[in-house]
């Protein structure tokens, strides 16, 4: 019986429009078809065997759990998982991949081949459609194994002979070394012809060739290349290829705090999080997918700037309607499973400057000019100039109270401040004193407002006396230099009350006096995101030692494949939260050109 690993013990394979992840016993738990954010055919993670999984590995008891892989690493610079299983039969190797698509026939192969000696191995296929609620109609096509629920229907390709047992299609097989036998299902709509059989080694080698090309367009060759490629080559696998939405993780309901509620559909675009993936790929060198990117941008928010989300479905859809599924009991019992996301149409005043600042950064880098993303700019400036000064949710997402958040605030101030830079560049016109006036105003108002002058930092909220991480953004977005007293003050504060034990970084308080803020119940772990921000901020303010180990403990955090879920939990020692995170592999790439930038780094 396969219980769902820790999240760390996954493997996250994609085609660029959706994505599975596979646990160290070869264990497929999640997987959504055909986008990102459609209806799993593999809940497992979220729920238990009943939900749906494939299993392929090495046989064993079906009393006990099914053996984890001696050995598992990308093949180089790739999405192409290989694990290995030693035996007391000899070794067998698993290669499981997801072919970039060129097609509506999404594919997940899996091609066992033998090492050395004589290996059995056991393949279990329970695919359960709509999130583990629905059992499929499986029946043989002219050889092909078939499963049907509604419009979906999903086909088995193998030269291994199979079998159905317990609403289950089971293959049995024994490998020799050199002996290669491959596994694919394919995902067609139910009412179309069979998508055609598949061709697993040509499909291996395509795959391959794409991701090597992609990878030999980066412009980073620092002493951390390793760990900002493996990042980068996670974010093109969280960008939805059609449209360049990019998703903030591949998962839903992966808990913040396990056992607790505070669990998150995060299938979908975050303005936020696509903007600063954004910034780090252009950084990086990637132009293409930030022209990919700006394009969903303007398609997303059309002529209606006004009325701007914080986040959109992967291809601009509006409508992100929260359900809780409970017919799953949840990632270790950790409820409610969220599909869907309520936060979409809350205020977050700090969306228009991350909006603003990747269209600037994009404009500075010599992405090919766009008159409308120009036009954009300038109409949410417009909507700013008569907002600005209301409190909002923030970067977090609080479901309590409006605030007047200071990030949100300083944020104002960066979506200002870059659309004046851009009309003084010549390439837009705009009421140029008439903003610089905006922009000074809204610095003062932060300066009186959210600064606490008796403990020398800023704070979460005009008024309070709480922290917030977000505040080590200040001198990273320009707004004072990092050598300003309030900003070193600040960092201090921070590095004081909202430390963990062994060094990193909440985002605000979520227990004791200062709980609430957010509205939730339950804690959480240490935000990665925030952690590599206080790296960042140590080296600008001259700390260069100290933010190189903090940046260098945050690595050893990753797991065996170089990814990161969205927190740690300092009690537990594990990561939580969605998995794996393009909010915690942004500003590791980040920090790792800031400290090379710096010469700060061992060996």
């Amino acid at each position: 019986m396969h219980v769902a690993g820790r999240i760390e013990d996954y493997a996250l394979i994609g085609d660029m429009q959706t994505a599975a992840l596979v646990c160290r016993d070869g264990t497929v738990d999640w997987l959504c078809l055909p986008r990102f954010d459609s209806h799993a055919i593999f809940a497992g993670l979220l729920g238990t065997e009943e939900h749906g999984f494939w299993r392929l590995g090495p046989a064993h008891s079906p009393d006990a759990p099914p053996p984890t892989a001696a050995r598992r690493t990308y093949r180089g610079d790739s999405l192409i998982l290989e694990s290995e299983w030693d035996t007391p039969r000899g070794t067998v190797r698993v290669t499981d991949f997801m072919p970039p698509r060129d097609t509506d026939a999404p594919q997940l192969v899996r091609i066992v081949e033998g090492v050395s000696g004589r290996v059995p191995m056991h393949s279990a296929l329970r695919m359960r459609f709509s999130y583990g609620r629905v059992v499929p109609w499986v029946h043989k096509v002219d050889g092909r194994t078939v499963a049907v629920a509604g419009p979906d229907s999903v086909w088995l390709d193998t030269s291994a002979e199979t079998y159905g047992k317990d609403l289950t299609t089971y293959a049995d097989f024994t490998v020799s070394p050199g002996e290669r036998i491959a596994f694919t299902i394919s995902w067609q709509p139910s009412h179309k012809q069979p998508p055609a059989p598949a061709e697993p080694e040509n499909a291996l080698a395509a795959t391959q060739d794409f991701w090597r090309e992609w990878v030999e367009h980066c412009t980073y060759h620092g002493p951390y290349r390793e760990a900002v490629v493996r990042s980068l080559i996670t974010l093109k696998a969280l960008t939805y290829a059609p449209t360049g939405g990019i998703v903030a993780a591949p998962t839903t309901s992966l808990p913040e705090d396990i056992g607790g509620s505070r669990n998150w559909d995060y299938r979908y675009t975050w303005l936020r999080d696509a903007a600063i993936t954004l910034s780090s790929l252009l950084r990086t060198g990637y132009r293409e997918e930030a022209r990919a990117w700006r394009e969903w941008l303007l398609r997303a928010v059309a002529g209606d700037p006004e009325n701007l989300q914080i986040m959109y479905g992967i291809a601009g859809e509006r409508e992100l309607g929260e359900a809780e599924l409970d017919w799953l009991p949840g990632y270790e019992g950790s409820t409610p499973v969220r599909a869907g996301n309520g936060a979409a149409h809350q205020l977050q005043l700090d969306v228009y400057g991350e909006v603003t600042e990747a269209l600037h950064l994009a404009h500075m880098t010599g992405l090919a000019r766009s008159d409308y993303a120009s036009l954009l700019q300038l109409k949410l400036i417009r909507y700013l100039e008569s907002n600005w000064d209301q409190p909002d949710e923030g970067i977090w997402e609080v479901r309590g109270p409006r605030r007047h958040f200071v990030h949100s605030k300083v944020m104002v101030w960066v979506a200002v401040d870059r659309t004046i830079k851009l009309i003084e560049s010549g390439d837009a016109d705009g009421p140029l004193e008439k903003w610089r006036e905006l922009r000074d105003d809204i610095h003062r108002d932060v300066c009186e407002k959210g600064y606490d002058k008796e403990r020398n930092t800023f704070t979460q909220s005009y008024g309070s006396k709480e922290l917030d991480a977000s505040l080590l953004l200040i001198p990273q977005m320009g707004f004072l230099p990092p050598d300003d007293k309030r900003v070193i003050g600040t960092i201090e504060a921070i590095q004081r009350e909202l430390s963990t034990s062994d060094g990193f970084i909440l985002r605000y308080p979520t227990t004791g006096d200062d709980a609430g803020v957010d509205g939730l119940e339950g804690d959480e772990g240490a935000f990665l995101a925030c952690s590599f921000w206080m790296a960042d901020d140590l080296a600008m303010i001259g700390r260069v030692d100290e933010a190189r180990k903090l940046f260098e403990k945050l690595l050893a955090l990753r797991n065996d494949l170089g990814l990161l879920a969205e927190e740690w939990d300092p009690r537990l020692q594990r990561q939580v939260g969605n998995f794996p995170q393009a909010f915690s592999h942004v500003p590791l790439i980040d920090t790792a050109l800031r400290l090379t930038a710096s010469g700060a780094y061992g060996g």
